[in-house]
């Protein structure tokens, strides 16, 4: 399957250990995802996504990338494909307007559900569906949910309604994919969007781990951002940073593992929320 990886914060930040220099780095674990990858990150409110069909570690490119990238959100993908041919429209994360979408997981035998899923996906976006994969399909019909509940255009998206058209996007996948109940039967589905201000991350079929805070800050002593959130679970109900991972990344960030069906997010002003569809 493939990785994820997630960083929302208030100030501007380079990710170059999460992707490139720690030991399990996403360029390291491209080894075993090497379908392509994508990075995503915005700058004044704008989302720049660059993607590529060759494996992370040897692609000079994603350590360019990586090396130079400075924002407060970034959402980057490694993908092994399972539904989908290996090509650059294939590629995660998927863009539309602010929005950015990467998915960990499988629709179970898409190409029969493919029409079915469809139907759910708002008439105006079906074309921009330019892939083959279960992924953009997801994607388009979580917009599309959004949109029954905002103007999804709009920047500040509320989590709360983040969250509840991912959970309507589950369900209505679930309710015509899924086979059974046991967990082979079932579909894959751990997302993470985000519009820039709002983040959100999903735990449903694969795994997902979030941090807020450090064991100790290197930056400690030069951060003009320092609180004590920084270093201990928040108490105040804001935080400083979010990162969320398909596992555990080596460093100093202190990671908790969300369960089956449990998501988090933050929103515009760093407020941190954490719950179960």
């Amino acid at each position: 399957m493939c990785r994820l990886f997630g960083f929302r914060s208030v100030l501007k930040s380079q990710v170059h250990r999460s992707l490139v220099a720690a030991e399990n780095a996403l360029a390291v674990q491209s080894r075993k995802h090497s379908d392509g990858w994508g990075v995503a990150y915005y700058i004044a409110d704008a989302p720049h996504v660059i993607k590529s069909v060759m494996p992370a570690e040897k692609d000079h490119i994603f350590e360019r990338v990586s090396g130079v990238v400075a924002s407060e959100t970034v959402l980057a993908h490694l993908r092994k494909a399972t539904v989908g041919s290996v090509n650059i429209l294939n590629a995660h994360p998927f863009q539309h307007g602010s929005w950015v979408f990467a998915h960990n997981g499988e629709v179970r035998n898409f190409a029969q559900h493919r029409a079915k899923i469809r139907t759910h996906v708002a008439a105006p976006l079906r074309r921009y569906i330019l892939g083959d994969t279960d992924s953009e399909t997801l994607f388009y019909m979580f917009l599309s949910y959004l949109g029954q509940l905002t103007d999804f255009h709009r920047r500040g998206t509320p989590v709360d309604l983040v969250v509840e058209a991912l959970k309507k996007t589950i369900e209505t996948t679930r309710g015509i994919a899924d086979m059974g109940d046991e967990e082979a039967e079932r579909c894959l589905l751990t997302f993470v969007v985000t519009d820039g201000h709002t983040l959100v991350g999903i735990s449903s079929g694969k795994p997902l781990v979030f941090s807020t805070h450090k064991t100790r800050c290197e930056d400690r002593d030069t951060c003009p951002f320092l609180s004590d959130e920084c270093e201990a679970p928040t108490e105040t109900g804001k935080v400083n940073h979010l990162l969320v991972s398909s596992e555990v990344l080596s460093g100093s960030n202190v990671w908790t593992e969300l369960g089956a069906d449990e998501w988090v997010g933050v929103d515009w002003g760093m407020n941190f929320t954490r719950g179960t569809v």
